[in-house]
């Protein structure tokens, strides 16, 4: 089995429903269990991935300066666009080998080496979305597929798992096979039509996301 090279954390967001903490600090920079929410992804990647890159956005020097004292090789700035811009207008379009993508409000255990297995079982595609059971409370798309096989992504049809915000991709396939599109939805739904969207069959060992202030605490009163 091949080895994970690089994984990419998205933390560029204003993170709106965080406020008024995020009128002061990015989102990402909220204090979790004595350190930051992306200071506690990044020391679980930083053992095991050898390139390690983050997009900033709101507050980015801020951010980034923060990220870049925590160990991480590169910073993108994304400013200003979508969430799915880098692939298509960073240096990381050139990347021709699965990228591990996050995002910043993640709080979760994987088994990098089981996901990156079930990337090659299902034949290394464009991208594989890795999805979780749905939790009350927290929103994201449902997937529907067959044999893995991503037929749709709807936020209001429900189905046993949906995304979770993590994934693995190939940005120089995906820029092989679709047109530039500056959000996730867009570039999924090209994906889905190329029959390159998979969803994973091995789900995080934990998994939480922070989007609100209530959550941030919920999270700070467990233990890490």
């Amino acid at each position: 089995m091949g080895k994970l090279n690089h994984a990419l954390i998205m933390a560029a967001g204003r993170g709106t429903r965080m406020a008024p903490l995020t009128h002061i600090i990015p989102k990402p920079m909220a204090p979790l269990w004595g350190s930051t929410l992306i200071a506690h992804g990044i020391q679980k990647l930083l053992p095991h991935i050898p390139h390690l890159h983050i997009t900033v956005g709101y507050k980015g020097a801020e951010l980034a300066k923060h990220v870049i004292e925590l160990g991480v090789h590169s910073v993108f700035n994304t400013e200003g666009k979508g969430n799915s811009w880098w692939i298509f207008n960073t240096l990381m379009k050139k990347v021709d080998e699965p990228v591990l993508v996050l995002t910043s409000d993640n709080v979760t255990d994987l088994n990098i080496e089981l996901i990156l297995g079930e990337y090659e079982r299902l034949g290394q595609p464009a991208c594989m979305v890795v999805p979780v059971i749905p939790l009350e409370g927290l929103v994201g798309d449902f997937i529907h597929h067959i044999d893995n096989l991503v037929s749709k992504l709807d936020r209001n049809d429900p189905a046993p798992t949906y995304c979770s915000g993590i994934q693995v991709l190939n940005p120089a396939k995906v820029n092989q096979l679709i047109e530039p599109v500056e959000d996730f939805g867009d570039l999924w739904s090209q994906l889905i039509q190329k029959r390159q969207l998979f969803s994973s069959s091995v789900l995080p060992d934990k998994w939480f996301t922070v989007d609100t202030l209530e959550q941030l605490t919920q999270m700070n009163n467990q233990k890490a």
